[in-house]
């Protein structure tokens, strides 16, 4: 199989790498290692209540660092596994992150302590985020142009429908055994997929484009990465957007436990607000080449804030149902998916020609301080979906503040890159 240029005659010649892999093949493994880590979140959900009986957690906001530790060390690690992939090559980081994910996701299924969990999780983030980070590195290195965009399509769409799944998988797991199979199933599932990329996926990065690791050319990237007003400012709105998001699955197993007292319709219900985030990014894909990245985003930002404000209030008056909210937060989710993805081609806008190192430094920041944002908004919890609500509007207020320093007072305006 050989990699397909697009036809544009800007399009780079560059040789492109054998996976080894047919074709359906190949974008099932690739869309097995994206899902990877949103299994090894969201599949988690069910269990909180169950695993903090069993360890003994005694502030039942607590459970929510099993969720918060994990992100942590998945946006850390997204800071080396860029530049050591670069050098070392793809197919063993894949393979070595794997079975670590696998090794660690054992060692929380055995943890006879909450200290001892949240050690395995906080490795296990930083494991499993070998097949998100290294996964685009992989399909550019095999294919280019319209043919990369149709892997990364589908791809994408497998990975939207894993956090839409995964809560139904765990609490089918649960009818099983308790809370500690969840983590061998996922330990199993990390194992098979490590198993067949050693086996069948080939190295994809030339050993005439491998780069020896470089600290001080990384470092200028990192600096420039940071100080770039375009490539700070929609980074640091990344963060806060997903700090509303963090807070939202830090808070909905609760939710659901607590203030609606029906456990059982909490699958349903995050399924339903994640068909409204998969359906932003079916609707995204087509109307932002038409629209332009900012004007789409800025819409569905300002929207965010509305919805966030609207949904407070209910939350506060005490008008508060499951139906409410279902529709609020689906549609305050529906403005996230116009958010996320845009927000980051924004912030890559004038990095481009250190994409690879751009995009670790604004993946641990935007991960990091996301996951800091969400813990807080969590941690609020107080029997109600105030905090919730809330997290959304003062998140999305800040957002909106950022995004104005950033385009200095103009929203909506389209953006020109300098050749």
């Amino acid at each position: 199989m050989s990699r397909q240029e697009d036809p544009s005659p800007a399009a780079p010649t560059v040789r492109a790498s054998e996976p080894g892999l047919r074709f359906p093949f190949f974008v099932a493994l690739i869309a097995s290692l994206m899902a990877v880590t949103p299994l090894g979140i969201d599949a988690m959900l069910p269990a909180l209540p169950e695993i903090g009986r069993a360890l003994n957690v005694d502030t039942e906001n607590h459970q929510q660092w099993i969720i918060a530790i994990y992100v942590f060390g998945f946006g850390a690690a997204q800071l080396v596994y860029g530049p050591l992939s670069d050098s070392y090559g793809r197919k063993p980081l894949l393979v070595v992150g794997l079975v670590l994910f696998a090794l660690m996701s054992i060692l929380a299924g055995f943890a006879a302590s909450f200290h001892l969990l949240l050690v395995a999780r906080l490795l296990q983030g930083i494991a499993g985020a070998t097949g998100r980070v290294l996964v685009v590195s992989v399909v550019r290195d095999c294919f280019a142009g319209r043919q990369m965009a149709r892997v990364m399509s589908i791809s994408f769409m497998i990975f939207l429908a894993v956090p839409i799944l995964a809560p139904t998988l765990g609490q089918f797991i649960l009818l099983f055994g308790n809370w500690r199979l969840i983590f061998f199933v996922l330990a199993g599932f990390a194992a098979l997929v490590a198993l067949v990329t050693a086996l069948k996926l080939r190295e994809t990065l030339h050993p005439e484009f491998r780069r020896p690791v470089a600290v001080r050319p990384i470092a200028q990237a990192v600096r420039r990465t940071l100080t770039n007003r375009n490539a700070l400012g929609y980074t640091l709105a990344l963060t806060c957007v997903f700090g509303a998001l963090m807070g939202f699955i830090n808070s909905i197993q609760q939710i659901f436990a607590d203030v609606f007292r029906a456990p059982e319709r909490f699958p349903l219900v995050f399924a339903c607000i994640g068909l409204a985030m998969a359906a932003a990014a079916f609707t995204n894909a087509r109307i932002v080449e038409r629209l332009g990245t900012r004007r789409v985003s800025h819409t569905a930002l300002i929207g965010m804030i509305l919805l966030g404000g609207l949904h407070t209030l209910v939350a506060a008056a005490g008008m508060e149902t499951i139906v409410t909210f279902t529709v609020l937060q689906s549609a305050t989710m529906f403005c996230f998916g116009l958010l996320g993805s845009n927000f980051g081609s924004m912030a890559m806008e004038e990095v481009g020609e250190i994409a690879g190192t751009a995009s670790s430094v604004q993946g641990f920041v935007s991960t990091c301080g996301g996951a800091l944002l969400g813990l807080a908004v969590g941690q609020s919890f107080d029997g109600s979906t105030v905090p919730l609500a809330l997290g959304f509007f003062v998140l999305g207020a800040m957002a909106l503040l950022v995004v104005l320093a950033t385009e200095r007072g103009r929203l909506f305006r389209s953006h020109h890159i300098a050749a």
